[in-house]
């Protein structure tokens, strides 16, 4: 379930690289959220599942869906108007490191010093991919949003620990898309200019966003969360350098190194660590 995760999410950076540069980004993920989240609502109803959710499952469906729809997703569609998409996907990694300060800051939480060594091996692997991308220069503006982002996706990272639990998931994954449409939609009536460059990639980038990675991958991500954890669960974003590079590599012909290849080594051996620490009884 994890790497399946991590594959699909990190895919997402390279077809939304594809659609923000010929459609507006904010209007575009917030017509995406609008369907992946009406079709989830429908396959829910179609499994007997019910709008009928705990006060903490509907608090964590509007967190989950500001946090990761409307800012998560919404800052990195627009900062990948500057970003290459395998470098914003390099960024979004590290959000294991804030949810796991945030869990032991917020949650108390307990990190063995396995997990520990584990969660900084993992971050120096996506510094290691970081700096070759750096060095060739980077736009700071949108440095500056995918870092606010990652934030915000560690927030709601934490949320899914009451969404997770008491059914009706599909349902919850439904409903979070529809929060997020709703945050995004005044700002792109408001701040974007509606014209539109349409060609076959835009029509199978815009479908195959919001099927897999906006529908399927977040139903994958609450059932992960719900069966290990919001820490183990978030150790997966590490393989996120070496899914989005190598993705963007294959589609978009960004460049793909040695150090990449190296990279995704110490952030490999980093997950299983935290995966092997947190097996252990506290």
């Amino acid at each position: 379930m994890g790497l399946a995760f991590a594959f699909m999410w990190s895919s997402a950076f390279t077809s939304a690289r594809i659609i923000v540069a010929d459609a507006p980004p904010i209007s575009t993920l917030a017509l995406r959220f609008v369907i992946s989240g009406l079709i989830g609502i429908a396959l829910a109803a179609a499994l007997g599942q019910k709008i009928s959710l705990s006060r903490g499952q509907w608090i964590s469906v509007v967190v989950f869906g500001v946090s990761q729809n409307a800012l998560y997703l919404g800052l990195n569609f627009v900062a990948m108007q500057w970003l290459e998409a395998g470098f914003a996907s390099i960024i979004a990694s590290t959000m294991p490191l804030i949810v796991a300060f945030l869990g032991w800051a917020v949650f108390r939480d307990r990190l063995t010093p396995l997990a520990l060594f584990g969660l900084v091996l993992g971050f120096a692997g996506v510094g290691l991919i970081m700096g070759t991308r750096i060095s060739g220069g980077v736009d700071l503006t949108g440095l500056a949003l995918c870092i606010v982002g990652a934030v915000a996706l560690a927030v709601a990272t934490l949320s899914v620990r009451n969404a997770s639990g008491g059914g009706n998931l599909l349902m919850v994954v439904g409903l979070q898309m529809l929060v997020g449409a709703a945050v995004l939609a005044p700002f792109g009536l408001v701040l974007e200019t509606h014209e539109v460059t349409w060609s076959w990639k835009l029509v199978a980038a815009f479908v195959y966003t919001t099927l897999v990675p906006g529908l399927a991958a977040t139903w994958v991500w609450f059932a992960l969360v719900g069966r290990i954890g919001p820490v183990r669960a978030s150790t997966f974003h590490f393989l996120n350098p070496f899914f989005g590079v190598s993705v963007a590599a294959l589609f978009l012909g960004e460049k793909l190194g040695a150090l990449d290849v190296l990279g995704v080594a110490i952030v490999t051996v980093g997950i299983l660590a935290v995966q092997l620490a947190r097996q252990k009884p506290a």
